[in-house]
């Protein structure tokens, strides 16, 4: 596995549109392994293909589900990974929350943006299979942020305003 270079704000690709991915091989096993390993480096909750300069339908999300609901992390909690190839939002429940949200492309900038709490997904793993899977709350955000990106979309397209470097958890109304 190797660290790859996280494309930064500024950078064109971060405005293009992905292509699917149609190989599933040893390349995209690869490049999902370095994707990996650059997310847990970065601290980030997700990374799409975009972001590390490959322009393919592409996505990981750091897979939290299994922790404490308290928020703390076990020592012995080894990082899980959701990876989704090719994937599609099936269902937006209709409540939404408004967040402030980072994105690892654009440090220091957290936009507030209204996602819904819940949604399913369709998508393919590594090895082509298709799945379905609901997330909810932060896991719900991670999925719409990062299909965003596969469409050229950018925290700084979808902020209502911004808070810079530290901010509150939830915006108030």
């Amino acid at each position: 596995m190797a660290l790859r270079t996280i494309v930064q704000d500024g950078d064109p690709i971060l405005k293009k549109v992905c292509r699917p991915v149609t190989n599933f091989d040893d390349r995209l096993a690869t490049l999902l392994d370095d994707m990996q390993e650059t997310l847990i480096d970065a601290g980030g909750l997700g990374l799409a293909g975009p972001q590390v300069g490959v322009m393919r339908r592409l996505f990981i999300a750091l897979d939290e589900r299994d922790l404490p609901e308290d928020g703390e992390m076990p020592a012995d909690w080894e990082p899980k990974f959701i990876e989704c190839i090719n994937p599609e939002i099936l269902e937006c429940s209709e409540d939404e929350v408004t967040l402030y949200e980072g994105c690892l492309s654009f440090p220091g900038h957290n936009g507030a943006i209204s996602r819904p709490r819940k949604v399913k997904i369709r998508a393919q793993d590594r090895h082509g299979e298709f799945f379905e899977m609901e997330g909810e709350e932060m896991l719900a955000r991670c999925f719409c942020h990062e299909t965003n990106h596969l469409d050229g979309v950018t925290i700084m397209d979808l902020a209502e305003h911004f808070y810079e470097d530290d901010y509150p958890d939830e915006v108030e109304d």
